[in-house]
Order: C-alpha cells, then structure tokens, then sequence
C-alpha cells in the first residue's frame, strides 16, 4: 500500500459543516489519511498511492463538491493560475472581443483566469495596471494594442514573463504575435489578379504600421504579374468611409470605363463602404463593372454591405489563442519567452463584391 492510504474517522455523506467542502471532508468519506488527499490534488499520487484509492478519492471529491483552494496551491507551487491582459482600447475597439475571447478560453482551458485592465490608452494608467497586477502576483502579462504600432512597453513589464499582442515594443525587448499584414496585402491584391483583373488600384490607408505593410504586399503581388500601377491609384485617404468615398469619386467620377480600374483593394472594410457607396451613386455596378476587396471583416459591417463584402479578415481571436498558449508555456516551463516576433496570416471571407474582370488591359507606363 502506498503512502498515507490508512482509514481516519468515520465517513459522512456530506461535509461536517456548513460551507466549503475540504480536504479533511474528503478524507474522511474516502476513508484514507489527509495526506493521501493531498497527493491526489498536488499531482503527487503516482508511486505512492494505489489506482484504486486515487479513483475513491475522486469520487469522494465529486459527491462533496470539492475542490482544492486555488490559492493555497498556487502559493505552494508559487503560482496564482491568473494572467493579467493590459490592453488600450477595449471599449472602442470593434475587434477587442474576439482578441480578448481568444486569449481569455486559452487561458481557461489550461486552468488560468485572465484579470483584464483597460488603460484607455493612458500611459500613467498602464504603468498603474501592471503595478498592480504584479502586486497581485499574476503568472504574466499580456499587453494588447488594438492598433498595430510600436508601443512604449509599460512600466514593469519586464520583471514579469510577458508578450505582446497585435503591437511590437519600441526597443523589440519582448516577444509579440501580430498580424501578417503584408502577406495580407498580397492575399487581397490576388483575389482581384485570380479573378483576370489588370486595371487595380488601392485606396485608404495612412503612414501607420499596417498601411505601410498591406501597400508593400499589393504591390508585391501586381510587380509579380509585370503590372505597373499608376500613381493616381494608389490614394493615402484615411481609415474611414469618407476617405472611400472621397477616393472612390476621384477615381472613377467621369472616366471612361477603358480608362478606370477595374478592381479595388480597400485599406479596411469601412473604406470598402465608402467605395461601394460611391460606385452606387455613379451608376457603376459592383462586382459586374467594378470588384471591391476590403480588409478586417469588420463584425456588424462587412456581411451587412451592398453587396456584402469580400474581404481578408483580422486574426485577432487567434492572435489572442497565440499569446496566451505562448504566456502559458513560458509559465509552465518556468522560462522567459525569447523576443522575437510571430506573424498570423488573416483568412479569407469570400462574399459578393469580387467578379470576373469584364475590360481593359493592364495600364502601361
């Protein structure tokens, strides 16, 4: 018989007081030693307690409702089962919902709870956050942007195990798992190349991280054709639908239709909307005369367009699932996660505003 399987005390059916149930509960109605119990929930049973007592311990544990007091465990092994998530935007993010659900059932399914912070994008705030977090002596952090940027890391990051999502740190310290953006540039310029269009221009965007990138990868793929792109088709218009729109007219408005693009690579979803309201009002039909291609699958929106939108979609519920498993392994391994940085490609949701391209060669030079 292995070690602390003698019988103490009489069993009971249920726990001899009100409350909680506890390990001496246990023991009791399993009719072995406390320490016996003990074994069972600090992983310590194999070699010094039977199967078959492991099994009546279990069972017991199941007719009380037991379960161990995650505190007391993870002062003994020096842990919390908590991981803190620091993000600066949750509230006016459409997409923070799918980050945070990705990280928060990664996290669940390995038996850690996620304590979320939302800055509001306040530096003295964050630093605050991950003070306290730390005071609360979570496993790690997380610290989420909604925007993909090089971001000043908080205050007090580094003395914890910590990785960043959708977002790199300013000196590239700490380990980050970001969008594929160029790759996605290239995957959206193909769904209009795939579909026989030479005549494709890009509209939207800014100087920000992720339109540099989504530009460098449409361009890579019209250069991998031979396909020049004239310069009056590639417009810097900003991230929302008047920029689509404003974009759209400047384009389009009063230009032939051998002289026009037929396919349009949009910097998000909301520009998309812009140009599809703009082709509307020019009389030019979507996906028959012109093909539209937009980028984020912005929830609530981009299924909801006329016609609904083809677009390459955001991988932040895995981006979230990628973070947390890399936090998750640097805890159980008892490692610092080296800094380097992952890039996730983002699907993409085929609807109706991509067709077959009807005119036109490709523009020359």
């Amino acid at each position: 018989m292995g070690t602390g399987e003698g019988g103490h005390g009489k069993p009971a059916d249920k726990a001899d007081k009100l409350g909680r149930p506890t390990s001496r509960d246990v023991a009791r109605l399993a009719g072995v030693s406390h320490t016996a119990v003990s074994f069972v929930f600090n992983d310590r049973a194999e070699g010094n307690l039977s199967a078959a007592t492991q099994e009546r311990i279990r069972q017991a544990a199941a007719r009380l409702g037991y379960r161990p007091d995650p505190v007391a465990r993870g002062l003994r092994r020096r842990r919390t089962a908590v991981i803190g998530l620091v993000t600066d935007e949750i509230a006016s993010s459409p997409f923070a919902g799918r980050l945070l659900r990705g990280a928060m059932e990664t996290a669940w399914d390995s038996g850690h709870l996620v304590l979320t912070v939302d800055s509001g994008g306040d530096p003295a705030k964050e630093d605050a956050a991950v003070a306290e977090l730390l005071d609360r002596r979570v496993d790690g952090i997380i610290y989420a942007a909604m925007s993909l940027r090089r971001v000043r890391v908080p205050e007090g990051l580094h003395r914890t195990r910590s990785v960043l999502a959708n977002c790199l740190a300013e000196d590239d310290s700490l380990p980050a798992v970001i969008p594929a953006e160029r790759a996605g540039g290239r995957t959206a310029a193909r769904l209009l190349l795939d579909e026989g269009h030479r005549r494709v221009a890009m509209v939207g965007g800014q100087d920000d991280m992720a339109s540099v990138e989504r530009l460098r990868g449409f361009r890579d793929a019209v250069r991998a054709k031979g396909i020049i792109v004239p310069k009056e088709w590639v417009l810097r218009t900003g991230g929302e639908i008047s920029g689509g729109y404003e974009g759209a007219l400047r384009m389009l408005d009063g230009v032939p239709a051998d002289r026009r693009p037929t396919g349009v690579f949009c910097y998000n979803d909301r520009v998309a909307a812009g140009v599809l309201h703009a082709a509307a009002r020019l009389g030019i039909a979507v996906p028959g005369d012109l093909s539209v291609v937009g980028y984020d699958d912005q929830e609530h929106m981009a299924e909801f367009l006329a016609p609904p939108l083809t677009t390459v979609a955001l991988p932040h519920r895995a981006m979230g699932e990628a973070v947390a498993r890399l936090l998750l392994e640097a805890i159980e391994t008892g490692r610092t996660p080296p800094a380097t940085t992952r890039r996730l490609a983002g699907p993409v949701i085929s609807r109706a505003s991509v067709g077959p391209a009807q005119v036109g060669p490709a523009p020359t030079p």
